[in-house]
């Protein structure tokens, strides 16, 4: 398993995202390195935790639990084949594009040790935008991403470190739960019902998604009470 290229966006107008100022640094591009990787700060403050990635829109993206988006090459090349076009590492807004690693059958809580010293955990999977659909130009993009349900993996800083292309991914902890990043993607996109099997998941889900299973939880024990 390794890290096949650190892809940076830089911010720049486009005409398909409902950010304000219209920017967005979707359009990522491998870089030599090394890049520093850090925890960036809590949601609605902190942006991108890779040093030089640009994230515009911190209402929805960035922040500690979306420090860095990880997605595999494989998935890449298996989308170029159904879209009849190459997908170049960074294709799909990823800061990692990886080799090796099953990142949307990683569990949530996951940690991986990318080169020497940055350390990874694993939190969520990427809920596709209208942003994303207008950066790959697809119709229908959104729904058919979602179908998929290989949306690559966000992951929090653990421990903070330099990363470049080629360095090595290694797994160092896997949690005792079944909760993948596969299954917390279809809990919150198109089957809602597994959404109780995501608090086994506890702490390292992204806050937002374990608030989104409390409240279903607790709507559910309401209506079936007498």
């Amino acid at each position: 398993m390794k890290l096949l290229s650190v892809n940076l966006g830089r911010a720049r107008a486009v005409p398909y995202t409902d950010q304000p100022e219209g920017l967005t640094g979707i359009d990522k591009r491998p870089v030599e390195g090394p890049v520093r990787v850090a925890a960036p700060g809590p949601r609605g403050a902190g942006a991108s935790g890779v040093a030089g990635d640009a994230v515009c829109d911190t209402r929805h993206h960035g922040g500690d639990h979306q420090a860095v988006y990880a997605f595999a090459r494989e998935d890449l090349d298996a989308w170029a084949r159904v879209l009849g076009r190459p997908l170049a590492p960074g294709a799909f807004g990823e800061n990692l594009t990886t080799e090796g690693v099953d990142v949307s059958g990683a569990l949530i809580g996951e940690r991986w040790r990318v080169g020497a010293t940055l350390l990874l955990e694993v939190t969520s999977g990427r809920i596709p935008c209208r942003t994303f659909q207008g950066h790959v130009g697809e119709q229908g993009w959104v729904k058919r991403f979602t179908e998929r349900g290989a949306p690559g993996a966000y992951l929090r800083v653990v421990e903070p470190g330099e990363i470049r292309a080629g360095d090595p991914v290694e797994v160092v902890y896997r949690p005792e739960h079944e909760v993948s990043v596969a299954l917390q993607f279809r809990a919150v996109t198109t089957e809602r019902t597994l959404l109780p099997r995501l608090l086994a998941a506890g702490e390292a889900l992204n806050p937002v998604a374990r608030e989104t299973a409390r409240k279903y939880v607790a709507q559910r024990e309401t209506d079936a009470a007498p």
